[in-house]
């Protein structure tokens, strides 16, 4: 029953909440719209100020002297007179931090450099060459000792290494190193129908995210069709058992528009797209689609998101539509021609079953008569028999078979027409019968939801065999494919696909979580990661056999881990400010601390094992003694000093000092055997050396933000272990590879359908690991390419390099499923050339 009210509620109140959505995105657009005005109008009447009163003296100035002519402006000659000083005075901004929140605020968005304290940004000049006044958005000093980039609005100083002296030596190159996808964890099954299939070359074909998975039973191999550019919602099988047919959600782009929604038909052999179908013809997504039968395949049929479930029927071969049709406004479940009769479909979702016919590029509907019946509220799904009746499992329970009964000429006329009535009802389940998959003998098996069953039926409808899935494990039955008469695939509500017979039982081939993630950590000597969210469950993965080490439930969600240096435990960080360690061989919680009443968002060990940090969304970051081999805990400080949530942190390599990230784009150090003291002086910490590097800000790493972020655009950030390249998990469903300190593009990689939550590497650095938040989905990537063996590349002054990707990022999807963050972010909408010398020139409209 829960099921029922969760699914039609969901249904019938999609259309009210994508509205919703969208109105709340426009609202928040024409805020932010009405404060960038504000901001623009403002710095533009103090640029004006300023120009009146130093135009006399520039003028002066260039009758005086000559132009600079850098890589991408010509600059007047302003040497360090009493010009300089007037251009100065008013705009130097302190560089000092006492720990708590700046409230000043520059009024526009710009990039500069410091030397000596001195700052110098904005500045109007003229150019003696053109004669014409421009506005420079920031000064370059070559011998400068610090940038300074704003993210809305907030300053953020970072300080250049004492080993970087020349900023046009450093390269503009893409990483050699690069990524092939190897392996996809996790199966959509939740909400998925008809979402599992095999083929004859003894692979499972499924979905998750943007990838559809081919996966060798046998073999324990996997090939991926990744033309997607959305997450994947509906999949058909051709008749020639070659074909695939996979259609996608549209989604949104950054600016609340919608994307473009399609059908593909791939080779399943050769991975190679076919045709495309119904390019914007979609709304909001394909939801089912169905080969026809009888004609060989040459037909598909395709039912959309929208609000109307529009149906239509297209020709494969000229990639064409020939009819099309409103089919209701309730929820559409199944959709599948008639083996016998292309011209008749069959449809059916939430309180109806529809007979559709198509007749000169027209359709007729029929819909099913309950008559004496029980009406059920959902028709779960629908199988036809070898004699050509249609069967039904509904949410009562039943299996309904339903045939063509003649006109009623006595009672209702001469125009009476023949209608689809039930002949016969079958109790079949507790709960929703949640599929029907008809054998070659015409036996049928039927999955079923509250009892967990999987019964086979004889053609007449005689029970001769059942079995139980494991339902707190595994969840109910949502598919069936038979790779024969004995052995199945069942994929379950809980994101598993089980393989087994009735006689054997079921074993999960394939697993994954069923919710949000956010937790993950790589372990420090063996090719293990161990993954949590808030489905509750932690998970411990071992990447080279590709499978499920073991899985615990915990009373309240994870949200990140890390793993003891000795490998023996790993620290869980809960919603609660809760935090329990567990033994990686019993499972078993040893340890279980309580830091504040917020949700912790970062587990940190130092590189010897002696300390571990604790970064909560109460501001503090949290320090623990660790002893007996990462057994036993106790209390050694407290870090104060964040104006908001701590969101990353890192240990320096001699274990004594911490770099922290906060919610407000702070970046804090901390001498922690000092007594975990701030240390004010930030300078001095540009040449320490990190044993990671997962904060999203800092010199060495600036370079990952693309221009228009608003800081929370990077979720995620990991360097490898040689130090020779660093990955990003942003929120536009894209996985990033840099160079440290590059400047040059960076290697993007799909395959994710929402935001990407977190990225690690393995301990050797031969895979990165990417976790998805909505889409629920693991990709584990191959680092190709480079000499991963290479000692650790110090870069030097000349070999150093600083990063930014040429493109600006684009937004996903913004549906229930695939949706990016849940908080709306202003975007800047920026048309600009890319700039070198590690400045991101932030301009408002």
């Amino acid at each position: 029953l829960f099921c029922q009210r969760n699914e039609a509620s969901a249904d019938g109140s999609t259309d009210y909440q994508d509205r919703t959505s969208m109105m709340e995105v426009r609202l928040q657009a024409q805020e932010d719209e009405i404060t960038l005005l504000k901001s623009s109008l403002a710095d533009a009447l103090r640029r004006i100020h300023i120009h009146d009163k130093l135009l006399p003296l520039l003028k002066q100035q260039l009758i005086a002297g000559g132009c600079w002519d850098l890589t991408f402006d010509i600059w007047p000659c302003v040497s360090h007179s009493s010009v300089q000083s007037d251009l100065v005075r008013g705009l130097q901004r302190e560089d000092s931090h006492d720990g708590s929140c700046s409230s000043e605020e520059p009024s526009s968005s710009s990039a500069s450099l410091s030397t000596g304290g001195l700052m110098v940004h904005d500045v109007c000049t003229m150019c003696a060459r053109c004669a014409h006044v421009k506005l420079c958005y920031f000064l370059i000093c070559i011998t400068g000792q610090s940038i300074k980039m704003f993210i809305r609005g907030r300053p953020i100083t970072m300080y250049v290494p004492s080993n970087i002296q020349n900023y046009d030596d450093l390269k503009m190159e893409l990483p050699l190193e690069r990524l092939e996808l190897d392996w996809v964890y996790g199966y959509r099954g939740r909400d998925g129908r008809a979402n599992l299939y095999f083929l004859p070359t003894g692979e499972a074909v499924y979905f998750i995210a943007c990838v559809i998975v081919l996966y060798h039973i046998k073999d324990s191999t996997q090939r991926h069709y990744r033309k997607h550019t959305d997450c994947v919602r509906s999949l058909a099988l051709h008749p020639d058992k070659v074909r695939v047919a996979s259609g996608q959600m549209a989604g949104v782009d950054k600016d609340g528009k919608p994307l473009q929604s399609c059908v593909h038909i791939w080779d399943s052999n050769t991975l190679v797209t076919l045709q495309q179908i119904g390019l914007g013809t979609f709304q909001r997504g394909v939801g089912s689609l169905a080969f026809s039968s009888a004609d060989s395949g040459g037909f598909l049929c395709v039912i959309d998101d929208s609000t109307e479930h529009m149906l239509s029927v297209w020709d494969c071969a000229k990639e064409t539509k020939v009819a099309e049709i409103k089919s209701t406004n309730e929820a559409v479940f199944a959709v599948e021609f008639n083996p016998s009769d292309s011209n008749n479909i069959i449809t059916c979702g939430k309180s109806h079953v529809y007979f559709w016919t198509l007749s000169g590029g027209q359709f007729t509907k029929k819909q099913g008569i309950f008559g004496k019946y029980k009406k059920p509220k959902f028709i779960q799904c629908f199988a036809f028999g070898l004699t050509g009746d249609v069967l039904t499992g509904d949410s009562e329970g039943n299996i309904l078979t339903w045939g063509k009964s003649a006109a009623d000429v006595k009672t209702l006329g001469k125009g009476a027409k023949e209608t689809y009535q039930i002949m016969r009802q079958t109790r079949a389940h507790e709960g929703s019968v949640f599929t029907l998959c008809t054998l070659q003998d015409g036996a049928l098996l039927s999955g079923g939801g509250k009892d967990r069953k999987i019964i086979r039926w004889s053609a007449d409808l005689a029970p001769e065999r059942e079995c139980e899935v494991n339902h707190d494990k595994f969840g109910t039955v949502r598919t069936i494919a038979a790779m024969d008469e004995e052995e199945l695939l069942v994929g379950t509500t809980r994101n598993a696909i089980l393989r087994g017979t009735f006689s054997d039982g079921f074993l999960a081939i394939v697993q994954g979580h069923v919710d949000e993630m956010w937790g993950l950590a790589s372990h420090p000597s063996q090719s293990l990661f161990l993954t949590c969210g808030h489905d509750r469950q932690v998970c411990l993965w071992e990447a080279e056999e590709h499978r499920l080490s073991w899985s615990v439930s915990l009373e309240e969600y994870g949200l990140c881990a890390d793993f003891c240096p000795n490998g023996s435990t790993v620290s869980v960080g809960l919603n609660t400010g809760r935090w329990v360690v567990l033994d990686l061989l019993t499972q078993e919680v040893i340890s279980e601390s309580v830091d504040g009443n917020e949700q912790l968002s970062v587990m940190r060990y130092s590189p010897d094992g002696n300390f571990l940090a604790v970064g909560s969304h109460d501001n503090f970051i949290y320090i623990y003694n660790v002893t007996e081999k990462g057994r036993r805990y106790t209390r050694f400080g407290k870090c104060n000093g964040h104006s908001s949530f701590i969101t990353h942190l890192d240990w320096s390599k001699d274990g004594r000092y911490i770099m922290s990230n906060s919610g407000d784009y702070e970046i804090l150090y901390w001498d922690i055997p000092g007594g975990c003291k701030l240390l004010r002086n930030r300078s001095e910490s540009k040449d320490r050396e990190w044993a990671s590097f997962t904060c999203v800000l800092g010199f060495h790493v600036m370079g990952v933000w693309l221009e228009g972020s608003d800081g929370t655009d990077i979720n995620a950030l990991c360097r490898s272990h040689s130090e020779r390249i660093v990955a990003v998990a942003d929120d536009f469903c894209k996985v990033h590879l840099f160079h440290p300190y590059s400047k040059a593009p960076s290697h993007k990689y799909d395959g994710h359908g929402s935001h990407v939550t977190n990225v690690c590497f393995t301990h050797n650095d031969s895979h990165l690991l990417s976790m998805g938040g909505k889409d629920t989905c693991i990709l584990q990537w191959k680092v190709v390419g480079g000499n991963r063996w290479d000692s650790k590349d110090k870069l030097g002054s000349a070999s150093s390099t600083s990063t930014s990707s040429l493109e600006p990022p684009a937004k996903k999807n913004n549906n229930p499923i695939t949706s990016t963050k849940t908080k709306q972010k202003r975007q800047i909408n920026i048309k600009s050339d890319y700039y070198p010398l590690y400045i991101h020139k932030w301009i408002q409209h």
